[in-house]
């Protein structure tokens, strides 16, 4: 008998933003992100517009709260999670992530070579003389 209370309670219980029923989610569900999302805005506006700490730390918390509500979009709208069905989103996800990275860090690594590579502008000025 406890056993299967066991059972049954592990398989009621479910990551926050996966479905319950035919739909793609809850209206508890969509609430709960909802409310995470405007609360991870605000934040990031208050702490951007006010001066209680230093310009390095005011970057390094809204990045923090940038990733937060990423996290909070995938998880309760587009309904990523760990389930075994959810195993083809999730490597789309994470080859979409692969790629965004190679194309941000290749275009940051060629412009920092150009910038190397490239004549100052008084040469220039002065061969065109």
């Amino acid at each position: 008998m406890t056993d299967t209370l066991v059972q049954s309670t592990l398989v009621t219980e479910k990551p926050p933003g996966t479905r319950t029923s035919g739909g793609h989610g809850s209206w508890h569900g969509y609430l709960i992100g909802y409310v995470s999302a405007t609360f991870l805005t605000g934040a990031a506006f208050v702490l951007s517009q006010n001066d209680w700490m230093t310009p390095a730390s005011i970057v390094a918390a809204v990045s923090v709260l940038a990733i937060a509500q990423m996290l909070v979009h995938l998880i309760f709208f587009l309904h990523i999670n760990t389930a075994p069905e959810q195993r083809t989103n999730i490597l789309a996800f994470a080859t979409t992530i692969f790629i965004i990275l190679i194309v941000v860090v290749g275009s940051l690594w060629i412009m920092a070579h150009l910038r190397h590579n490239m004549m100052p502008m008084d040469m220039l000025m002065r061969m065109q003389r």
